[in-house]
């Protein structure tokens, strides 16, 4: 987790640099503060400085333990090879993905869109929760 920290924070120091490079350099060619840019890259640097923040909170909770990729000579098959259960046939995950972007478009094109995706959001999200509650999966 050592190195994730690290890693975010030189983002956030690389962020915080290309912000007040992007600044300075706007200054010096005349034109007025330009808020989309600047802002998008201060923001950035903040974010990845909260992330790098919590991980080094939740290391030191957990004792400073070093994970298996923390260590130098680690292999890939060091981790802990069960992450988690996915479904690999299951088409949920598409559907769900593609109604939160039908949601987005409404809400950039007509807010009409947006309410019927916003139904279709709660199908999908119902569906691929409950997929393994029916059929042949049923509890």
């Amino acid at each position: 987790m050592k190195s994730n920290v690290v890693i975010l924070l030189v983002l956030g120091a690389y962020f915080l640099l290309s912000g007040i490079v992007y600044i300075i350099w706007n200054n010096l060619a005349g034109n007025e503060f330009e808020a989309t840019g600047s802002l998008g890259l201060l923001l950035s640097a903040v974010l990845a400085g909260f992330i790098a923040f919590f991980l080094n909170m939740v290391n030191r909770s957990q004792g400073g333990i070093l994970l298996p990729e923390d260590h130098p000579t680690a292999d890939v098959d060091d981790a802990d090879p069960e992450l988690g259960h996915f479904s690999p046939w299951s088409w949920w995950p598409l559907v769900l993905g593609a109604s939160v972007g039908l949601v987005f478009l409404g809400l950039a094109v007509g807010i009409w869109i947006a309410l019927l995706a916003v139904a279709v959001v709660l199908i999908a999200l119902s569906g691929w929760v409950y997929e393994y509650y029916r059929g042949n999966f049923g509890h």
